[in-house]
């Protein structure tokens, strides 16, 4: 693995020469971050911002910071895995009404450069969830959500918009457009938040919501290993061209882990790609995740695709911490997740398990 993307990647991903050749990294990472933009225009339209933005009520954070946002320039992907159909649009959904990652702005501004670069799409950046109507999203083909947490879309002055926001993202998916999610996406719409350790122990706590989300987004936070926990990542998905990063060979990470609850998240309903190995990990880790509500398969996603109606959704578990967009691997791969919600890049989507399979890791 070439030292320069060591550095670059920092302590947040560790891949050792076993398991990632160096082959994976390519080129060094060092390249300059006012490259020439090539291909499809992005633009980041003004958005109108609500001044509630983040959880209770504060103001969210939109500006990353420059040290970030040049470790990620030196990361982009060279180019697309696929030649878009017709000009792109994602809209950059960054609206956090839990708990708010300080990662966010730079996640916003990485999906914003990789369309830039590569041609792929170009992005939209809003932190308001009134951007959600069927009015607005007609322009756009994929919905990112960037960390978002809690119930977004929910507006507590205004059932009625709270509802309409529900039904136009639902109606945008099945639709046949698409939705792209990292990390904190699926820490919304669950009991428990803002409970603490007692939503983790307390099986009670860990009820989805908003059941159409819980299934669309794959499942629901449950607990999470923290940053920068080793993890093993296993590549379930060798052939799928959203996996062509990793070379069909494991990597490791360091970054907050989310695994999820047992009721909310199945290979029935979703197509893995990637998943913790568990075998690999440490009595003394395997021993934090609580045991009331563990999951007795030990079997736990990272990301993966499903279609929804006549959509497509592409998830992504890690993204906690700034530096794992700095890893050019991981960039990869979402720029080939999103175009494959985006309907552009074609993928296996069945699901991994059939209807009462037994799994057990």
């Amino acid at each position: 693995m070439a030292s320069s993307n060591l550095r670059a990647a920092g302590a947040a991903m560790a891949i050792c020469a076993a398991c990632l050749m160096a082959s994976i990294f390519g080129e060094a990472a060092a390249r300059q971050a006012s490259a020439t933009p090539q291909g499809q225009a992005a633009s980041t339209a003004a958005v109108p911002q609500s001044p509630q933005g983040g959880g209770q009520g504060r103001p969210q954070n939109q500006t990353p910071k420059d040290s970030d946002v040049q470790a990620m320039m030196a990361a982009l992907p060279d180019k697309a895995p696929a030649t878009p159909k017709q000009p792109r649009k994602v809209l950059v959904l960054a609206r956090a009404s839990g708990y708010v990652h300080s990662s966010i702005p730079v996640a916003a501004r990485t999906v914003e450069e990789i369309g830039k670069k590569t041609g792929a799409w170009s992005a939209t950046i809003s932190y308001d969830a009134a951007v959600i109507t069927p009015d607005n999203l007609k322009q756009y083909d994929a919905i990112f959500l960037d960390n978002t947490t809690g119930a977004f879309l929910d507006d507590p002055d205004d059932q009625a918009a709270t509802d309409a926001r529900k039904k136009a993202l639902l109606d945008f998916v099945r639709g046949g457009k698409g939705l792209a999610g990292m990390h904190a996406a699926s820490d919304s719409y669950h009991g428990g938040q803002g409970a603490g350790r007692a939503a983790q122990t307390d099986p009670a706590l860990n009820l989805g919501t908003w059941p159409e989300f819980n299934k669309l987004i794959g499942g629901w936070f449950k607990f999470h290993w923290n940053d920068p926990q080793h993890i093993t990542v296993k590549i379930d998905d060798p052939k799928s061209p959203i996996n062509a990063p990793f070379k069909g060979q494991p990597y490791e990470i360091n970054d907050e882990t989310y695994t999820f609850a047992r009721d909310s998240w199945s290979r029935e309903n979703v197509h893995v790609l990637t998943s913790i190995d568990y075998s690999k990990m440490s009595d003394e880790d395997k021993a934090k995740e609580p045991a009331a509500t563990a999951r007795t398969d030990h079997d736990y996603g990272l990301s993966w695709i499903r279609r929804e109606g006549r959509g497509r959704v592409f998830y992504e578990a890690h993204g906690h911490n700034e530096k794992i967009y700095a890893i050019k691997p991981m960039l990869e791969h979402v720029l080939a997740g999103v175009q494959y919600a985006l309907g552009d890049l074609q993928a296996d989507d069945s699901p991994s398990a059939k209807p009462g399979t037994k799994v057990t890791r």
